[in-house]
């Protein structure tokens, strides 16, 4: 008879793990009896080898299955127990489950007859734990800290258990939950259920309607003729959740379509209340006049100020369309009025609970009917950020403080610190993805949806060494920012990235600069630049007009009225060729799909602005898009960008975006030793003399415009229409709008209640 090198290692091992745990029991030569519960685990003694038990995670290569080991116990393992639900005697085999006679020892005297030993003595063991979590709406899956005979047996028992070969894992259809708790729970205490959460449960049996048999003729004709076919299964999915959801589809799919839609069915309900950000208020107002013809405007009020209070109290006003900040300031005059439909756009905003406009939007939309909230970015970088959302949605589930820190603990490995719960990681996002899916969410892909958009290429091109700005900021100063990025923790950490962040820039202007002018001649359609520091968007819009190229700039102070009209010149226009944007003043709620190709001077942390930038151009009536990222080697990309990839990869495990920036192609920028042959001397002008945000004289067009008189066209400082005025000109400060979003970001408890200028 011949053995396998496989077996014959496998024998050694076994042989060696019963002499190993004969000494151990044994040291002083006594007759060996074991102990061992035939329902207890059965631990290897041995350091290299792996615990028998199961686990979602774990690497299977080095775990020998159960039979293996337990063979080399059969006949010593006894056990002292009452009948079990499988009707085992109280004394069995460890495997077959046949009598055996029970040993006469000592050690079994004092033992309770009336308990179920289900691992080795207290000092040996706590016991075997069970962990359950859904894998789908459908279906749970179990793993066991140990293996251990009972349980199999009772997994067994459930019709709709089924094991995994490649997992080593058993899953249960949902229906048979109860049936499964309640029958494990008869091992207790030894066996110990980590249990699916109370929230989970509600959310599982929340009533919901097939979406096959909802009408849709109640919606105003004009919005319900334009809908395409998926934008019809995401209003029938928010019918079928009575009208409180998330359209979370991706930038460009039409979320503004569907909302309307879903308002128009719901029209008994109304009066309607839109919050969006400052600068789209009057894309809403004029969405509505498009395609709700019905609703007069004179009955659409924009709540600015409050001198707009009396327009908002007045019966016959049916929509009221408010920024996020306004909200928040005139909390009490929005309750007055008794919404019955709320419209959140970008709702990824009010990621902080703490943060006032969540707060006052809170107490609103807990007393209306209908709730239809609209994000690409629902989490713009970890779960946490979706709770406030969640809540807004269903307070019924998410209503307390404590259900907060259970929604942490279980899906944001939360920990509880000195200064505070940290809800910063991830875990259960599988189980957090299915009752997304199931009860709050619906998400389309671009490439799901639409076969005839052309794909999104990801360049990151990485800029001459030679360009960099090193004489105003050496290298020794840059590592040693890097080094204290490092070592510091939370916010200081936070604020450490700010600092290395700022100086990044000014070392890659003339790179960028550069850059910007190969692009001009050797590309011929228009392109989007993002940037996020004023010096480096003063710096880019300079070189365009050096270079007499036309151009739009919208940052944070672009005034509200003026943002449509310098979109409306860059997709029209011929010889407007290139468009400079603060990635978080002009990311989100603009269509420049005129563009195909999107340049980005700087980075962001948070992967979801960069996401939504891109999707400027890359949206429903657009082509293929190829995005450029430039990069600096030495500076904070090194470490933005390996953070954004780390960031993306956790959104997808949630099914919140289909993103990565893994494959990105890499290129490098030429090389041109001696720059000064690329930068030329600021020119001089009249300010007077161009379109406010545009290097565009008055009289090359003949378009009618408000006067605006910003300190600088290209970086549009702030004006007496937002009732600001700044006198920085530090230029490694940011865009004024920036500047709110970036304190909101990392949603540290210092700067939660914060309010945005949005």
């Amino acid at each position: 008879m011949t053995c396998t090198k496989e077996e014959i290692e496998r024998k050694r091992l076994a042989a060696l793990e019963k002499r190993q745990n004969k000494l151990s029991k044994n040291p002083a030569g006594k007759p060996f009896v074991s102990e061992r519960s035939n329902f207890g685990p059965v631990r290897s003694t041995s350091e290299n080898r792996a615990n028998i038990g199961f686990h979602p995670y774990a690497n299977r290569g080095n775990i020998h299955t159960a039979e293996n080991v337990l063979t080399t116990f059969t006949k010593s393992l006894t056990v002292t127990c009452n009948r079990n639900q499988n009707n085992l005697s109280p004394t069995t085999d460890k495997l077959s489950g046949q009598f055996i006679e029970q040993p006469n020892s000592d050690s079994h005297k004092a033992l309770n007859p009336n308990t179920i030993r289900l691992g080795p003595t207290p000092s040996q063991s706590q016991g075997v734990s069970v962990k359950v979590y859904l894998i789908s709406e459908h279906r749970f899956e179990v793993s066991i800290s140990e293996f251990c005979i009972p349980l199999i047996n009772i997994f067994k028992t459930i019709p709709s258990g089924t094991f995994d070969t490649g997992s080593k894992l058993w899953s249960f259809c949902i229906d048979d939950y109860q049936s499964f708790i309640s029958k494990v729970a008869s091992l207790e205490p030894q066996v110990t259920i980590a249990s699916l959460p109370s929230f989970v449960l509600k959310i599982l049996k929340y009533p919901i309607l097939d979406p096959d048999n909802v009408d849709l003729t109640p919606i105003e004709e004009t919005v319900r003729n334009k809908l395409m076919p998926f934008q019809e299964d995401g209003v029938r999915f928010a019918i079928a959740r009575q009208g409180r959801c998330l359209i979370a589809d991706e930038m460009g799919l039409g979320k503004t379509f569907q909302a309307l839609a879903i308002a128009s069915y719901y029209r008994p309900n109304w009066p309607l209340l839109i919050i969006t950000t400052s600068s789209m208020r009057e894309t809403w107002q004029s969405k509505i006049h498009e395609l709700l013809p019905s609703v007069p405007m004179s009955n659409i009020a924009l709540l600015a100020s409050g001198k707009d209070s009396q327009l908002v109290a007045d019966k016959q006003t049916e929509v009221v369309i408010s920024s996020y900040k306004i909200a928040s300031t005139h909390k009490e005059l929005l309750q007055k009025k008794k919404f019955g439909v709320v419209i959140v756009d970008e709702s990824h905003y009010l990621k902080s609970y703490k943060a006032q406009c969540t707060s006052a939007l809170m107490s609103i939309g807990s007393k209306c009917a209908r709730v239809i909230l609209l994000s690409g970015t629902p989490a713009l970088s970890r779960p946490s950020e979706l709770y406030t959302q969640l809540a807004l949605i269903e307070p019924s589930v998410f209503n307390s403080y404590n259900t907060y820190i259970q929604f942490g603990v279980r899906y944001c490995d939360g920990k509880q610190t000195s200064f505070g719960w940290d809800m910063s990681g991830t875990s259960h996002l599988p189980e957090l993805q299915a009752i997304l899916r199931k009860r709050f969410l619906i998400r389309r892909s671009k490439i799901e949806v639409l076969t005839d958009l052309g794909e999104i290429t990801r360049e990151s091109v990485y800029l001459d060494q030679n360009l960099l700005n090193y004489a105003e900021v050496d290298e020794k100063c840059l590592s040693q920012m890097a080094e204290t990025y490092k070592k510091s923790t939370s916010t200081a950490k936070h604020a450490a990235l700010i600092t290395y962040f700022s100086k990044t820039a000014a070392v890659k202007i003339p790179a960028v600069c550069k850059y910007i002018k190969q692009t001009l001649k050797e590309y011929d359609g228009k392109f989007l630049v993002f940037a996020h520091h004023r010096n480096m968007i003063e710096a880019i819009c300079n070189t365009l007009m050096e270079t007499h190229t036309e151009f739009i700039c919208i940052v944070g102070s672009t005034p509200a009225n003026m943002r449509a009209e310098l979109v409306s010149r860059f997709q029209v226009s011929r010889g407007v060729r290139a468009a400079v944007l603060s990635v978080t003043a002009a990311g989100a709620g603009l269509s420049l799909t005129a563009a195909a190709l999107v340049l980005f001077a700087e980075l962001h942390w948070n992967p979801g602005v960069l996401t939504q930038a891109e999707a400027r151009a890359h949206r429903l009536g657009g082509g293929a898009v190829v995005a450029r990222y430039l990069l600096a080697r030495a500076c904070a990309d090194d470490a933005v960008w390996p953070m954004l990839c780390g960031k993306l990869h956790v959104l997808n495990d949630v099914g919140l975006t289909g993103e990565t920036f893994e494959d990105t192609t890499v290129k490098h920028q030429e090389s041109k030793s001696n720059i000064t042959n690329y930068l030329s001397p600021k020119p001089t002008k009249n300010k007077n003399d161009f379109i406010p945000g545009t290097n565009i004289r008055k009289s090359a067009v003949n378009i009618k415009t408000e006067p605006v008189t910003p300190t600088n066209s290209q970086t549009g400082s702030k004006t007496n229409t937002q009732n600001k005025e700044t006198k920085s000109t530090d230029s490694e400060t940011f865009d004024e709008i920036d500047e709110f979003i970036l304190n909101y970001d990392e949603d540290d408890d210092l700067l939660a209640g914060i309010d945005m200028d949005i």
